[in-house]
Formats: structure tokens, C-alpha cells, sequence
């Protein structure tokens, strides 16, 4: 029989309720033969992109799962989600009441997974060569408000901020400010390949061919101290080519659990004909999907271009036709289960409107059709994202007037080609780093931002992202969201279309499934065990 689990959201105030459930019952640390789980996810190694799992460079929801169970962070997200504690830390605080100052005191006993004692140098070392690296991959946009770090003893590090950001604890619950020994990881450059060494639940052992990860083998780590409870010894994480061959190796028993990413039709089929031994979890999820745009490319420099899509883009026939019930519209960058959301795109531009998309351009001089190729990518977002994108090739020229093609190319080539500014328009999805609306809007409008865009708003960067990282209640910053939104949605240099759940499926006898995947799509191994329900 299928069940469905809700988990608690995170963040009291900045989730909209949702419905819980009563979570089954503890397994068994000692955990039996090792619990393998499946995963879309593609782990690749290029010239382009050579080292996947530094934290200084990796910044996407799968190589952040691989992280999270290997480095050390001095705070992490709980068990149910909320606001961040204490992780390799005993405590952290802000010392002032500007939240410009934070004080964090190291756990007695943390050591490296080798033996290696951890100090609080470690952990100025590891933000500072964050910071020194700056790679293009946006990672390091995270910290770049830390203005220095100072340590005293071996245990006390101090974090001083260039502004105000209440938000900075979430910031170091990411694997980007994780623990690492400059023996393993140099000052100035990245560390190459698939090794991952930290102070983190597990060890990682990798399983690789053809530059490619096939397998990454989690281990208890023995010398692991920290906030983390570990309910089992080991488990695989066995990457996959599609959601197809995921699910028959689910189905087979050939692995315990399938997480990111189940397609649409798989959830569908496995709620109207469940398979036996198998049950479907939903948990709740912050996903966003959008079209992202190169502003200064020809195509779409002229911002009539964009709010001219904006006007005739029908998001509901999208969802409709290759989501179905994963997924509903969204008409701004931030969720409508994030408490700052609004309406903005709807407000300014309401149902989809061909002539109000003729008159914008027509108004602007722009001549039509306008030619477009939107690109996409095939293997990193699940086997809906090409239809998706046929959907809107189709609407736009149903219109008359756009003339667009599709594009789909893999990850490994896609995602360095954007940074680049080869497309000039793209679809690109957002997995929250935290669940503050800060982290639905600073990624792609703040300085060395995760898209690496052209795009600059002096009002958005020099006084309202400031602004909004200022109150401790963020219930507080929602005029600054409601602004920022504003923004984006008149000047349109990202295109929001939907929002998605999350969706787990897993064999019987296999406990803490509810618990495995958050609200941000973390992947929680450690909360996997063998036993009853």
C-alpha cells in the first residue's frame, strides 16, 4: 500500500504550513548488508569543470549531496528542518546585534577522518581559500560578505562581515564553508578528480570510469564527532542514466531506494498502480525551474523581448502536460510556500496575452518574429525537462511572434557554455542553498552570481539585498523581497515557470525514507536503516 509522509518545512515564518505526519519508527545503526540508492544524478570530470566535488568549486544539489555526507560544516540543518544549529561547532552566535559579528566555538575531539586533530585555522583557512579561488562557478557569492576571520586557540573562530546578514548562519550549513586540511586541499588552486576528504559522517570510496562517477561508496566514519546521528554503517549511491533504468533497478531489488530525480510518469504509475514492496514518499520540496537570459546577447538585449515572452508564456500548460501533479506554475523567482512570495509576473502581466505581447514589442520597435534557440539541458534535470521545453517552443510560435528552436545538450557542455554567455537564452533549475528567500534572489542578482550574468540592477545589489539580510525575524525583509520581485519581473532577466515536489520511492523494510531528502533536496544518507515501519 502507498504512503504518503509530509516532513516539516524549515524555518519557522518562512514556510507556509504544511501537512505533517508521525514518522516511523528508529532502525538499527548496525544495518545489515549495505543500503544502495539510486540517483539521476550525473558525476563528471572535464576540462571545463575538473574538480566536481571541491566545495570551493561544486555548486549544484548533486555534488552538494556527496559533500554533505563527506566535509564538515560548523552548522547544519536538522532533523525536520528549522532554522541551522550546531554541527563540528558546540555553539555559534551573533556577538553584536547588527549581525556583523559571528562567534562560533569548535567541538573538543573533531578530527579528520585520517586522525588529523581540527583547529579553528582550519576553518579560516578553508572560507579564506574559498574566497582566494573565486571560482566561476558562483560558489563563492556565498561567502563573499566575510570581510576576515580571526581565531583564537585552537577552538574560536570569529567571522567579521563586510554588512548586516542574519542569513550567514545557513551560509555556513553549506557544504561551500566546509572543514578542510590544507594537506589535502591547496591554498590557490582546485583539488582535481573525485577524492573527497573532510571530517564528515562518512568516507567516501569512488567508483569511476571514463571520467565519469559510477558509484560513491559511503563509510561511518570513525573518527566523526559532531551533531549528526548515523542510523546505518555504509551506503551506495549508484548513479543512473535515466529515471527508467533507476526504477527497474528499484523494482528488481537491485538497490533499496531511488531519490533524485523520479520522472512524472513514474510517480503517476506507482500511485495509480502500486508496485508490491514498494511505496511512494512525498516530501515537500522548493524546487524552481525559470529561463535564464544572457541580457547583452542580440537576441534578447532589448528587455521588450523578454517581458514580451513573459506576456505569453502559459505556465499552466506546461505543468499540465509534463508534470502533472509534480508541479504548478510560479509567477516569481521566489516559491508560494516561501512566506515572502508574491504574485509578481501575474500582477504585471496576468493570463497569457499574444496582443499584449504584439503591443509590448511593437512599442519598443522590435521587429518580428524574433529568432530564438533555447537550449536546455538533456541529463541533469529528468527526462520531462525536453518536452518541457518543445511545450514552450510551441507556444511562443503559435504566437507568431517568435521564430524558436530547441536545444538540448548534456551538462558537462551545457553548464560551462552559460557561464560563458554562449546562450542567450536557457533553462536552468534552482534547488534553495537555505530556505530564505534570500537564496531565491541574491544567487541570480547579486555580485558573482550563479549565473554569471550580465545583467546589474544598482537598486537590487547596492540597497535592497542589503537591506533584506538585516532583520533577524525575516518576516521583517518581506518589503525588500516584494520589491526585489518587482524588479525581476519588469525587467525579466530570469523567466520563472514552475515549482515542483519531491517524490522518494523505496522498499519495504527500509526506515527514515521521510527523513532523506529536505525541503532543499539535501540528501540525508545517514538517516537510512534497515527494519520495520
Amino acid at each position: 500500500m502507498n504512503r504518503k509522509t509530509w516532513v516539516l518545512p524549515a524555518a519557522v515564518g518562512l514556510l507556509a504550513p504544511v501537512l505533517a505526519a508521525c514518522g516511523t519508527t528508529e532502525g538499527t545503526a548496525s544495518g545489515g548488508k549495505t543500503i544502495v540508492v539510486g540517483t539521476t544524478d550525473q558525476f563528471v570530470a572535464t576540462d571545463d569543470a575538473p574538480a566536481p566535488f571541491d566545495p570551493a568549486f561544486a555548486y549544484d544539489t548533486g555534488t552538494w549531496n556527496v559533500l554533505r555526507q563527506t566535509v564538515q560544516t560548523l552548522m547544519h540543518t536538522p532533523r525536520g528542518e528549522g532554522v541551522p544549529v550546531p554541527e563540528a561547532a558546540e555553539s555559534c552566535a551573533f556577538t553584536d546585534s547588527a549581525s556583523r559579528t559571528y562567534r562560533c566555538e569548535l567541538r573538543e575531539g573533531l578530527k579528520f577522518a585520517n586522525g588529523k586533530a581540527i583547529t579553528a585555522e582550519d576553518v579560516k583557512y578553508s572560507v579564506e581559500r574559498v574566497l582566494d579561488i573565486k571560482s566561476d562557478n558562483g560558489t563563492a557569492a556565498l561567502l563573499a560578505n566575510v570581510a576576515g576571520v580571526d581565531t583564537k586557540g585552537d577552538r574560536e573562530v570569529v567571522f567579521h562581515l563586510k554588512t548586516s546578514d542574519a542569513t550567514f548562519p545557513y551560509k555556513l550549513s553549506t557544504p561551500v564553508a566546509g572543514i578542510l586540511s590544507r594537506d589535502d586541499y591547496p591554498a590557490k588552486k582546485l583539488r582535481t578528480g573525485f577524492d573527497v576528504s573532510g571530517s564528515g559522517p562518512y568516507t567516501l570510496k569512488a567508483e569511476v570510469k571514463d571520467g565519469q562517477l559510477t558509484k560513491a561508496v559511503f563509510t561511518r566514519n570513525p573518527n566523526y564527532r559532531g551533531d549528526i546521528k548515523l542510523r546505518n554503517d555504509k551506503v551506495e549511491l549508484r548513479s543512473f542514466a535515466d529515471a527508467g533504468a533507476m526504477g527497474a533497478a528499484l523494482e528488481d531489488g537491485g538497490i533499496d531506494m531511488m531519490a533524485r530525480t523520479m520522472s512524472p510518469e513514474q510517480v503517476k504509475d506507482m500511485n495509480d498502480k502500486p508496485v508490491k514492496g514498494v511505496r511512494v514518499t512525498e516530501v515537500p520540496g522548493l524546487e524552481i525551474r525559470y529561463l535564464g537570459f544572457n541580457t547583452k546577447a542580440p537576441e534578447v538585449k532589448d528587455k521588450a523581448v523578454r517581458q514580451a515572452m513573459a506576456a505569453v508564456v502559459d505556465r499552466s500548460k506546461i505543468t499540465g502536460k509534463v508534470y502533472g501533479n509534480t508541479a504548478e506554475p510560479l509567477y516569481s523567482l521566489i516559491p508560494s510556500s516561501i512566506a515572502a512570495h508574491s504574485n509578481s509576473f501575474f500582477n504585471k502581466y496576468g493570463e497569457p496575452d499574444q496582443k499584449k505581447a504584439q503591443g509590448i514589442l511593437r512599442d519598443a520597435g522590435v521587429k518580428t518574429p524574433v529568432k530564438l534557440t533555447l537550449h536546455y539541458t538533456t541529463d541533469h534535470y529528468g527526462s520531462g525537462t525536453a518536452e518541457e521545453f518543445a511545450s514552450l517552443r510551441d507556444q511562443l510560435n503559435a504566437t507568431k511572434l517568435f521564430d524558436v528552436q530547441v536545444k538540448g545538450t548534456e551538462w558537462a557542455e551545457f553548464r560551462p557554455a552559460q557561464k560563458r554567455g554562449d546562450y542567450a537564452v536557457y533553462g536552468l533549475g534552482w534547488f534553495p542553498d537555505y530556505p530564505d528567500p534570500d537564496n531565491y534572489i541574491a544567487p541570480f542578482l547579486d555580485v558573482d552570481n550563479f549565473l554569471n550574468t550580465p545583467y546589474v540592477n544598482a537598486e537590487a545589489r547596492g540597497k535592497l539585498i542589503p537591506q533584506s539580510r538585516r532583520p533577524a525575524d525575516r518576516n521583517a525583509a518581506s518589503p525588500a523581497f516584494t520589491q526585489l520581485q518587482k524588479i525581476v519581473a519588469d525587467d525579466v532577466p530570469v523567466l520563472p515557470l514552475w515549482q515542483g515536489k519531491q517524490y522518494v520511492a523505496a522498499r519495504d523494510g527500509l526506515t527514515g525514507v521521510e527523513f532523506s531528502l529536505n525541503s532543499s533536496s539535501d540528501l540525508l544518507l545517514w538517516e537510512l536503516a534497515r527494519g520495520n515501519a
